[in-house]
């Protein structure tokens, strides 16, 4: 009860009921908010902050940005809580919820206006990229296949770049979370995401050498065209195996051995691809079952989608040996969710 009252006491004030329900719509700024909501920074702040310290929302880093948003787990009080007094003001005809709606849509359109310039100045470099081999929808399709059937609550899409994965996945899942150091490309992952209604999918900053996650939290993990950017691909995984559920599948796309060298020069590739038996023996190494490897041919790069499972059947030390490529690379503990 006592915590009910709490959190009841940081939503019963005209402006915090505004801020939840803006936040219910997309992840915020401060300065986002302050242009929405016409206050000053301190005094949303101290708004946030109450709001905060009662779970009703929650606040996470990207350099010198900080980004609100309403708790995603609607197993959890506080959730629960705010979708039920958020949900009836979202057509709501009080003018001032009117005005908040049509500033957060100029919020979202500026957004979306720097997210596209951003991509447009960049777009060459994917496009000369995506001309040397099939194209991403086979492979996206290849990543779907491989989901089908599967019961996926907690997905994690590691290196989300522009959030084309996130994207097509959002109705297949119950959670979805991408992880980018990249602010820019978090902005233009952000802006599509919102552009295709995807509200059960958040963005964070993050390292995919230290992911901010437990151990066994979630069903499905994607590493998509990622790892060969990556200085210690094992470390990588690694931290995958560590996050991944007993029962859930990781799903690594990248490219199989080529000698397009320009790609290290002009597009930052560490490795030229990577040969079937180093990523088999990688993935099983870490107590991962690998089930399937599909190869994608194209001219002259080959695409290949390693499938691994994190085996059910074995005690949790079994799960991830102690060291890889000479390395620790995290335990496994918990139980089935």
């Amino acid at each position: 009860m006592e915590t009910i009252l709490t959190e009841l006491k940081a939503a019963g004030e005209p402006t915090r009921l505004r801020i939840l329900a803006l936040c219910r719509e997309c992840e915020l700024t401060v300065t986002e908010l302050t242009q929405i909501l016409g206050q000053s920074q301190p005094r949303v702040s101290r708004h946030l902050k109450l709001l905060c310290e009662a779970g009703l929302l929650e606040r996470h880093r990207e350099g010198a940005w900080a980004f609100f948003r309403v708790p995603h787990d609607n197993r959890k009080e506080p959730a629960r809580l705010v979708d039920f007094l958020t949900r009836s003001l979202k057509e709501d005809p009080d003018p001032v919820l009117c005005q908040d709606r049509r500033r957060l849509d100029a919020v979202k359109a500026a957004r979306l206006a720097a997210a596209q310039a951003y991509f447009d100045a960049n777009a060459r470099r994917w496009n000369e990229l995506r001309s040397l081999y099939i194209a991403e929808e086979m492979v996206e399709q290849a990543l779907l296949d491989t989901l089908k059937g599967r019961h996926i609550g907690d997905f994690l899409d590691i290196g989300t770049g522009t959030g084309r994965i996130l994207e097509i996945m959002h109705p297949r899942i119950g959670r979805g979370t991408g992880i980018d150091l990249n602010k820019e490309m978090l902005a233009v992952a952000r802006a599509r995401l919102e552009s295709v209604g995807a509200a059960n999918c958040t963005l964070r900053q993050a390292d995919m050498y230290a992911l901010p996650f437990a151990d066994d939290s979630q069903d499905a993990i994607c590493i998509h065209q990622v790892l060969h950017y990556a200085d210690d691909p094992a470390g990588v995984l690694g931290e995958a195996a560590r996050v991944l559920r007993p029962g859930g599948i990781l799903l690594v796309a990248d490219f199989l051995p080529h000698d397009v060298d320009f790609l290290r020069e002009e597009h930052a590739h560490r490795r030229l691809g990577f040969a079937e038996e180093e990523m088999s023996r990688w993935l099983e190494g870490l107590g991962l079952k690998m089930t399937d490897i599909r190869k994608l041919a194209g001219q002259p790069l080959t695409v290949a989608l390693w499938c691994a499972e994190k085996p059910v059947d074995k005690p949790a030390e079994d799960n991830a040996p102690a060291a890889m490529a000479g390395k620790v690379t995290g335990t496994n503990s918990g139980e089935i969710s």
